[in-house]
């Protein structure tokens, strides 16, 4: 039975950079604490894009309890809106069975927005609006997108990837629904008594070439396949699910419009590109987070945390 002295009830985060072995890690920490697996990367909550977003395989999570993987299809849309309550559901399920909830993903916006009590407002899509921005983007780039989230929600701003033209239309579709963040009761008190772990490498290089390394596998693996069943059917290349790294690429690969070494090639830096990103949510100087390098001691140094935070908190 997984308790905690503080009224506030236990979570387990393990966060990081793309590629740097989080699942890995989150195995072997709920192995150990009686733990179950919450997903927090907001690719993998798709169905049918197991390898490309590099989710458990079924062998992982045969052992392990895992939750939010796959709960979607690829024409559906999903945000920060429909992951809060989600997560917050199953969270409370894997409490009240006795078990320690563990979440784990790189989706910096769905792991702060929960950790810290983010509440976000179900707006409804906007066709109208949607249209007239679609058009600025095309126009003006997502530059112009970005300005204008700028302009009428700052503090969204500061939050969404303004690189992301998905994410910012529909920044802006809430903001002109609901007004800036600053007036909509945006966060509450932390609902959890929270313990984040964050993974890193020793140099830049070094994750580089991990990332490099785990895209060649994945297209060993079978992932222009998984791309051609998509396709197949009947979901469109223009799916926000479907236009993400990776599947973009290879979705012109099968087009003819692109050689596919050229398509590796653009995934391998689109993915070094999110890790950038990524490392903007997850700072080394956050003093929530703590940090551990990869390394032979890593999964030691890591159990040993977590037992002072459950001893701690007992």
């Amino acid at each position: 039975m997984i308790t905690s002295s503080s009224t506030k009830p236990p979570l387990l985060v393990v966060v990081g950079p793309t590629a740097v072995g989080k699942s890995g890690l989150a195995l072997s920490l709920a192995a150990h604490s009686t733990g179950e697996i919450i997903n927090a990367d907001s690719r993998q909550v798709y169905r049918g894009m197991e390898i490309g977003t590099a989710a458990p395989t079924k062998v992982d999570r045969s052992g392990i309890s895992h939750h939010l993987y796959g709960v979607v299809d690829p024409s559906d849309g999903f945000s920060l809106a429909q992951f809060i309550p989600l997560a917050t559901q199953t969270i409370q399920a894997v409490h009240d069975a006795g078990r320690l909830p563990i979440l784990v993903g790189g989706t910096g916006q769905y792991v702060n927005g929960l950790v810290q009590g983010w509440t976000t407002p179900r707006v409804p899509p906007n066709p109208t609006l949607r249209e007239r921005l679609e058009a600025l983007l095309a126009s003006d780039g997502v530059e112009s997108l970005a300005s204008q989230l700028e302009e009428v929600d700052p503090t969204a701003a500061a939050r969404v990837d303004l690189r992301n033209p998905r994410r910012v239309i529909r920044a802006i579709e809430v903001a002109e629904a609901t007004g800036p963040t600053t007036n909509t009761s945006s966060r509450q008190t932390p609902p959890y008594n929270t313990f984040i772990i964050g993974l890193t490498t020793p140099s830049r290089a070094d994750l580089h070439h991990r990332i490099d390394e785990r895209v060649d596998k994945m297209v060993a693996g079978g992932w222009l396949t998984e791309v051609r069943s998509l396709l197949d059917q009947g979901y469109s290349a223009d799916l926000p699910a479907l236009s993400s790294m990776g599947y973009r690429e290879l979705a012109q690969h099968l087009a003819g419009e692109l050689a596919l070494e050229e398509a590796v090639r653009l995934i391998k830096v689109a993915h070094h590109r999110l890790a950038r990103h990524q490392y903007t949510w997850f700072k080394a100087t956050d003093p929530r987070i703590h940090w551990l390098t990869i390394g032979d001691e890593c999964v030691d140094n890591a159990e040993e945390a977590v037992r002072g935070w459950l001893g701690s908190s007992n």
